[in-house]
């Protein structure tokens, strides 16, 4: 990978990510974080909220920021004049007042940097069922989306902030036609029920770049769940799409590959554990991202993704 110096581009690689954190673990900001540093670029995150550890554990306890310390923060980084950023990742957010706040901080951004890139990607729930508030949906349809460049919805986010029943490959692309007349210009799916057993269908378009271009992405499915895959994905796409704004496929490559290299070393781990005859915890299932260094600055692509 050819590496971009911050410095000699005036420190234009500059995030602000807005998600959620865990003190253990690898998901919201901890799984964007890290990645996002190997690949070049400096992250300031805010954390919507702050756990002791994700749900997947049987307990959990932290603080959640209200719009109000937002709010705060914002503005401490706007009186110092260092809220200027290539850059605005978003992520899990759990409140209607959170996402207004975060909406505000969008439209401020752009006033200081017109060529910022907007990354949303609409935690709201998975598998027909919501994980937020109901209220989050129309603030994401009415104010986030149309100011975003890139969203990474998994297919029952695309159904809800659409209106569309996707049951194959052409309601999908119907979908995405939508949320491209929102405003947004760069759609991935990140995940679907179109697959198979062994196989998930991710899809892709964009409306900007050399051409406009659709994409499936077949992707090998891996036994067993694991937490904070979508913060991965949704962070290493904002940095592939920027150093290849002109070739979407060769970024969810990329992408899809990073993926896939990152959860066979953590499931290859798990069954170490397993194999030394040692109970097997959620602890275990964290994804291996410190050890997956090599894979993320540089992956090997193992995916390929084709035109629809």
């Amino acid at each position: 990978m050819d590496h971009v110096d911050n410095d000699v581009l005036g420190g234009c690689c500059r995030v602000l990510s807005i998600q959620s954190h865990v003190v253990s673990g690898y998901v919201g900001n901890k799984s964007a974080t890290f990645p996002l540093q190997v690949l070049g670029f400096d992250v300031d995150p805010v954390n919507s909220v702050q756990f002791s550890n994700h749900r997947g554990y049987g307990f959990c306890q932290g603080q959640v920021l209200n719009s109000n310390d937002l709010e705060v923060l914002y503005k401490g980084l706007k009186s110092n004049n260092i809220n200027h950023y290539s850059h605005l990742l978003t992520g899990y957010i759990g409140s209607k007042s959170f996402l207004m706040a975060v909406k505000d901080v969008i439209l401020d951004l752009k006033k200081t940097n017109s060529k910022l890139t907007y990354v949303c990607d609409p935690v709201m729930g998975d598998h027909g069922k919501l994980y937020v508030p109901e209220e989050l949906l129309s603030v994401y349809k009415e104010h986030i989306i149309p100011n975003a460049d890139i969203v990474t919805p998994n297919q029952f986010e695309a159904e809800i902030l659409t209106g569309v029943k996707i049951t194959d490959i052409d309601s999908a692309k119907v979908a995405i036609e939508k949320l491209h007349n929102m405003g947004a210009k760069t759609v991935v799916i990140s995940s679907s029920d179109l697959g198979s057993d062994e196989i998930l269908i991710g899809l892709a378009s964009t409306t900007t770049g050399k051409r406009p271009m659709s994409l499936r992405i077949d992707i090998p499915k891996f036994p067993g769940e694991f937490r904070g895959t979508g913060d991965l994905f949704t962070a290493t796409l904002l940095a592939w799409t920027w150093r290849h704004p002109d070739d979407l496929k060769l970024a969810v490559e990329k992408v899809v590959s990073t993926m896939q290299h990152v959860i066979r070393r953590t499931l290859s781990y798990v069954e170490h554990v397993s194999q030394a005859g040692k109970p097997v915890s959620m602890q275990h299932r964290e994804l291996r991202l410190i050890q997956s260094i090599r894979d993320i600055e540089n992956p090997l692509l193992c995916i390929t993704a084709v035109d629809l």
